[in-house]
């Protein structure tokens, strides 16, 4: 295996293990760095999105307790087959609207200025959003009624714009529809199970034809290194929002979007190829 590729490879495992769960974009990051690298073309559009795949892991790694428990009590348990019905539901608007605009939003919406003008408006939405009064109706995650559970499938639909953050929009989302920090979170956590399988699985099909078995090294390498900073930024965001906001990642995410439209037009950096 080529050096270069197994060290794009490495770079971007670890730009998506630790963007992926943070409401800052993981695809927009994936995006930009990509572009940095001269890691271009379909095969690397396909790349980011299935090394997913192992941040979904550390999501069932972390959280393999519960999952065992649905999975064993989905028959007999109310609040198991709750649980796994919220899931469903709420997976189906970003499901639907991806296959019917995937095309689209690829072409025209893959590119860092996109991200950054998304990264903005994102932060300045979170910033609301942690303003506002929002009373906490949930303090779990079991507790969710599926009218919650849709409507923060559709605010999911949101994340497909790169830049917003799937995270970012259900969490955030979660917020202003009555659910407590911790619980908003980790349904974003348990939401990205089924939607971030489904994007790799759609991916891979629909990309197949751009994969060589020579590839597999830098997609175990990926998925891997994923893997292991996905777990550890888990952990570490379920500490941090026992007792701070989010508002830190807003002003981060306003910051960002901010220096890459000033290095645009500053032409400090050459994004003329992503546009």
């Amino acid at each position: 295996m080529d050096f270069i590729i197994a060290l794009q490879a490495i770079v971007l495992g670890i730009v998506e293990g630790l963007t992926e769960f943070l409401p800052i974009s993981s695809t927009g990051h994936q995006i930009i760095v990509a572009d940095l690298i001269n890691f271009a073309g379909d095969g690397a559009m396909a790349f980011t999105i299935i090394i997913q795949l192992g941040a979904i892991l550390a999501v069932v790694w972390e959280y393999r307790l519960k999952l065992i428990g649905v999975a064993i009590n989905l028959t007999n348990d109310r609040k198991a087959r709750s649980f796994t019905f919220n899931m469903v539901i709420a997976f189906l608007p970003a499901a639907v609207c991806g296959v019917a605009f995937a095309g689209v939003i690829h072409h025209y919406l893959f590119n860092p200025i996109i991200v950054a003008a998304a990264l903005i408006v994102g932060g300045m939405v979170m910033l609301w959003a942690e303003k506002r009064m929002h009373p906490t109706a949930i303090d779990e995650v079991d507790n969710v009624q599926w009218r919650s559970a849709l409507k923060i499938g559709c605010a999911q639909c949101l994340a497909l714009i790169p830049g917003t953050s799937r995270s970012g929009a259900t969490i955030i989302g979660g917020l202003v529809f009555g659910l407590s920090r911790k619980a908003a979170t980790e349904f974003s956590f348990f939401l990205a199970m089924p939607t971030m399988l489904g994007a790799a699985v759609y991916s891979a099909f629909k990309y197949h034809y751009v994969f060589q078995v020579s590839d597999i090294p830098s997609l175990l390498i990926g998925l891997l290194i994923s893997f292991i900073c996905a777990k550890i930024t888990l952990r570490a965001l379920l500490r941090f929002i026992s007792s701070r906001t989010y508002v830190g990642f807003a002003w981060y995410r306003i910051t960002f979007g901010v220096f890459i439209l000033l290095s645009w037009q500053l032409n400090w950096i050459d994004w003329s190829s992503s546009i």
